[in-house]
């Protein structure tokens, strides 16, 4: 689609809503449909009771909505969140899930209290300092998690409890000693999902893939009569994962109140001066914050119209939500990407979409608990896999490592950084070595976290931008903010001659800015790039001064 002229911008606020209501209710039925069984599932596997989800994204239609700095992004609960949250179950909780559960709660009302501050002082630039191998990484190993927990659910079968690799090395004992007819339920799930992203037709693509997963789902759970072939708990204060679940025997379909007030539940802070409820504080709100700017940057991308999120303002807006989903037994929001991309797709036009998805799961919670409770959680663990997988697929890998050598490294060491220790360690680890892989390549310590350029206008059309030394992930939050702040529709010059060392993330940067610039009428022209070498033959690969050129 070409760039919209601003006169063909959709209107916002109750003028939005009168000029675009018919498309945004579509799209956000359509998401609707999605996000039900996702947010049963992502609820599920955090170690929260399945109407936390349906909880956060409710208030990330309804609230957060009205106030964000964004246009076609949806909010919610995401499966990148998983590992954070489910870790604060079981190291707050010491064991006992419900404990658990609200020492989380106050852990979220906390982190979200952090994420507003972060977005009223402008910390959405902070997303800048994170390599984009390093949150590749990241990503890859949360999905390599989540498939390894979700795989044994799909199975039916509950793993002895024990650490990340033991769960691991339980999956071929759980493949030989699987549960048929949830297995049926499992397998059939991810054979929709891989038959549906080969789908070319339009208009079956309009069906989401989670809904059919779910409908075919609770079509095997009626022939094979789970209900009654086991014992289940309709209580809001039931476990919330399988492997939590020994005294009340096996369960396979979703546990949920039918009385949606009585899901609500409040933050308990009595570990507030521990060190794990801190740690637990830190990790949601760093990686809620990551995840939320790097989706809201990426779904601007998708948005035909060009238009660009107030990242600090969605950022504050993510927090606030946040404190009320805490406060009342909601898992944390981010700015969700397959559901934003889903919206987008669907023809959604303003924020509108997004409220409507989330009213009509309030709609659908209230109405219809049973029909919930009728899922079975392999169908929503099929839809987990299928989220790890993508996260975590060859074809990830295969992708940063044509970008470079160096940048796979990178990669591959914070993968197995997050699955051997933690979230944050394993971050802090592959930022650590991104770090000093600069300073071997003779990066001043000085230059390392301070760039060295000027910008100047000579001419009334054109602006030159000159940098000098190395610029690199860490250095580069100056420029970005004196790069956001120029004329549009000019052209920029950006002079590279001196400088002698151009990382991955600083170039994938450069392209994303000239994109976004030119989209705005302006240009972009980059001198001296052929004095450079680049590591890889990638065009964003890493580049350094050529050893003969002075």
């Amino acid at each position: 689609m070409s760039v919209s002229t601003l006169a063909e911008l959709p209107k916002t606020g109750l003028a939005g809503l009168k000029e675009n209501w018919r498309s945004d209710l579509l799209s956000g039925f359509l998401v609707f449909l999605i996000a039900l069984p996702l947010c049963l599932g992502i609820s599920m596997a955090s170690g929260f009771p399945p109407s936390a989800g349906i909880i956060t994204a409710i208030i990330g239609g309804v609230l957060v909505s009205r106030i964000s700095g964004s246009f076609v992004t949806i909010n919610g609960p995401a499966a990148g969140l998983i590992v954070v949250v489910y870790d604060a179950v079981q190291s707050l909780g010491e064991g006992d899930a419900m404990a658990g559960y609200r020492f989380t709660l106050a852990a979220i009302v906390v982190a979200s209290v952090i994420q507003i501050f972060m977005g009223i002082f402008k910390a959405g630039r902070l997303s800048s300092f994170f390599p984009a191998s390093v949150v590749h990484g990241m990503l890859a190993a949360i999905g390599i998690i989540i498939m390894t927990k979700q795989i044994h659910v799909v199975l039916g079968v509950t793993p002895e409890k024990g650490s990340l690799f033991s769960t691991m090395a339980q999956i071929p004992h759980s493949f030989m000693n699987m549960n048929h007819e949830i297995a049926i339920i499992g397998f059939s799930g991810l054979a929709i999902l891989i038959a549906w992203s080969l789908i070319k037709n339009k208009t079956l693509k309009m069906i989401p893939a989670p809904l059919v997963v779910v409908l075919v789902g609770i079509g095997f759970a009626r022939y094979f009569d789970l209900e009654h072939q086991h014992m289940y708990l309709f209580l809001p204060d039931a476990h919330f994962l399988p492997h939590h679940e020994e005294t009340i025997g096996p369960k396979f379909l979703v546990a949920i109140s039918e009385n949606f007030m009585s899901s609500f539940y409040f933050p308990d802070f009595s570990k507030f001066a521990t060190v794990e409820f801190w740690e637990a504080v830190v990790t949601i709100s760093l990686v809620g914050s990551l995840e939320s700017l790097l989706s809201a940057m990426a779904v601007d991308k998708l948005d035909p119209y060009k238009r660009h999120s107030n990242l600090n303002k969605d950022l504050t807006a993510v927090g606030v939500g946040n404190l009320v989903a805490g406060c009342v037994g909601g898992l944390p929001m981010i700015a969700e990407i397959v559901r934003s991309s889903a919206n987008v797709n669907n023809g959604a036009k303003t924020g509108w979409a997004n409220f409507f998805h989330g009213s009509l799961l309030l709609l659908f919670v209230v109405l219809f608990p049973r029909l919930i409770h009728s899922i079975p959680l392999a169908a929503l663990a099929s839809l987990l896999v299928f989220t790890g997988f993508r996260l975590a697929s060859p074809k990830e890998f295969a992708k940063v490592m044509g970008i470079g050598k160096e940048q796979f490294f990178m990669f591959t060491v914070t993968v197995i950084g997050v699955i051997a220790t933690d979230l944050l360690v394993g971050v802090a680890i592959g930022i650590l070595v991104k770090l000093s892989i600069h300073l071997m390549r003779g990066v001043t310590f000085n230059n390392l976290f301070k760039m060295h350029f000027d910008i100047n206008q000579k001419d009334p059309d054109v602006i030159y931008v000159n940098i000098e030394g190395a610029a690199v992930f860490s250095n580069m939050m100056k420029l970005k903010d004196a790069l956001a702040n120029l004329a549009t529709g000019k052209t920029i010059v950006f002079q590279l001659n001196d400088a002698y060392l151009l990382d991955h993330t600083v170039m994938e940067f450069f392209h994303d800015f000239q994109h976004d610039y030119e989209a705005q009428g302006g240009s972009c022209d980059f001198l001296g790039m052929e004095y450079h070498e680049s590591f890889s033959e990638h065009p964003l690969a890493a580049r350094r001064a050529k050893p003969n050129y002075s």
